[in-house]
C-alpha cells in the first residue's frame, strides 16, 4: 500500500495527471527527502512493474486514480517499499478478508480447486484469479504481477 501511496503523491503534489520521470525523481529524493535518486529510480521501476504506471516517452502516467489514495500526515515510506510482495500471497488475504476467513482456509479451497477441478494441472496465479471472481473479490490490478509471477517460475 505504501507503494502506491508513494507514487501517489508527485501527482497529488502537482496536481497532474502526468510528470515527467525527473519530476518524479526531485519530488521523492530532493523534496521530500524520503530517498536516494537510485532508490526513486528503483520505485518508478517497481511502480511500473506492479502495474501502477506507465512511461509515454520521458512522461509518467499514473494507471490508478490517484484522488483516491489517503496520504497521511508525516507518510515517509519505509525501506519494505523496495521489497517485492507475493502477489499470489496478496490476493489469498484479501480473498480471506473478503469472506471473513481464515488465510488458511482460503489456501485450502485454492487446493482444492487446483486438485479436484483440475488434476492438479493448475496454478496457484490461476486457482487464485478463480477463487477471487467466485468470491467477488478485485484483482485485476494484480493481474500484471501475477503474470509475472508465474513467468518467473517457469
Amino acid at each position: 500500500m505504501s507503494l502506491s501511496i508513494a507514487v501517489a503523491a508527485p501527482f497529488r503534489h502537482a496536481r497532474k495527471d502526468r510528470l515527467k520521470k525527473n519530476e518524479l525523481v526531485y519530488f521523492l529524493a530532493f523534496e521530500r527527502h524520503w530517498m536516494t535518486i537510485e532508490q526513486a529510480n528503483l520505485l518508478l521501476s517497481r511502480a511500473r512493474e506492479e502495474g501502477l504506471i506507465e512511461f509515454e516517452g520521458d512522461m509518467v502516467r499514473p494507471l490508478f486514480d490517484v484522488s483516491g489514495i489517503e496520504i497521511p500526515i508525516g507518510f515517509k515510506p519505509s525501506s519494505t517499499i523496495f521489497e517485492r510482495s507475493d502477489p499470489v500471497q496478496d490476493l489469498i488475504r484479501r480473498i480471506a478478508d473478503a469472506r471473513g476467513i481464515s488465510q488458511g482456509q482460503t489456501v485450502s479451497e485454492l487446493n482444492q480447486i487446483i486438485g479436484d477441478q483440475f488434476d492438479g494441472n493448475f496454478t496457484a496465479e490461476a486457482s487464485a484469479v478463480i477463487l477471487a471472481k467466485r468470491s467477488g473479490v478485485q484483482f485485476e490490478d494484480l493481474l500484471p504481477a501475477l503474470r509475472e509471477h508465474l513467468m518467473k517460475k517457469a
